[in-house]
């Protein structure tokens, strides 16, 4: 088994920390999960294990922000590669999952993945349905309470790192390279997970300050594209999805998928529901 560590970055979350350390720390061990604290006024959770880097915590606004996030897990991320075979890193509010139909768990999958600079998963924006599905319950599976999702290319992010690389703002691509889209892995974003607890976000002062408004109130469409939308069986449109993407590219950045048409919503297939 290759050896394997994952990272995030966190500030002013009540929600997502605690369900990324446990998904993650039962896929690699939570000595192996790295947590970057944005800031020393954040609590340390009293967590066994898990390592947690305090880091100051300097404003900018949304987009600068984002680059030197990721500028900073592309060194961490670099350092680490002295201890690990691969590195992953991802916002606290993203699960990379593989599809329970291979048979096998992420690590043995990572561990018998061919060597490549980075893997990405395929993108899917869970968000809840205003119509037919309440509040979430945050002690419950998520997956077994929403049951749609946008397929996104902004999710679609090669996330998972087999050697040193340096991502571009918020992971979505790295420096110099291509990416190539697995078959079997799927990003669960969670961000829009719950409409109360989401739309909440664009009351963050902090957020506010760094210019994060226009941005969450774009986000919250996706309430609206899940709501209206006749949706899709996951499973007979993933594979359409992913050929798109790796064969579409957005002239301004040749190394991303391009938006697929549309906004396709997908219905996630039953075998998920138990995993997130």
């Amino acid at each position: 088994m290759k050896r394997i560590c994952a990272l995030t970055t966190v500030r002013n979350d009540t929600i997502f920390l605690r369900k990324w350390i446990d998904y993650y720390g039962t896929q690699f061990g939570a000595k192996n999960l790295f947590v970057l604290l944005d800031g020393h006024d954040q609590p340390v959770p009293d967590v066994p294990d898990v390592n947690f880097i305090r880091l100051p915590h300097v404003p900018l606004d949304r987009a600068a922000g984002d680059r030197r996030r990721a500028r900073v897990m592309s060194d961490i991320a670099r350092g680490l590669f002295r201890y690990f075979d691969i590195a992953i890193a991802t916002d606290v509010d993203e699960f990379i999952v593989l599809d329970p139909a291979v048979g096998s768990n992420l690590a043995r999958y990572l561990s018998d993945h061919p060597a490549r600079a980075a893997i990405s998963a395929l993108g899917l924006d869970v968000a809840q349905h205003l119509e037919d599905e309440g509040p979430i319950d945050l002690a419950r599976p998520f997956l077994e309470q929403r049951h749609y999702a946008e397929v996104s290319d902004r999710y679609t992010k090669p996330n998972i790192a087999m050697r040193p690389l340096v991502w571009g703002s918020g992971m979505h691509r790295i420096k110099g390279r291509n990416f190539r889209i697995d078959p079997n892995l799927f990003l669960f974003h969670f961000g829009m997970v719950d409409y109360a607890l989401s739309t909440g976000k664009t009351q963050d002062a902090d957020r506010l300050e760094g210019g994060w408004k226009n941005h969450l109130s774009r986000r919250e469409s996706v309430f609206e594209t899940i709501t209206t939308a006749t949706p899709l069986d996951g499973d007979s449109y993933f594979p359409q999805a992913r050929k798109y993407m790796t064969w579409h590219r957005p002239i301004y950045a040749l190394n991303k998928p391009a938006p697929l048409k549309g906004k396709p919503v997908v219905e996630i297939p039953e075998r998920f529901r138990r995993l997130l």
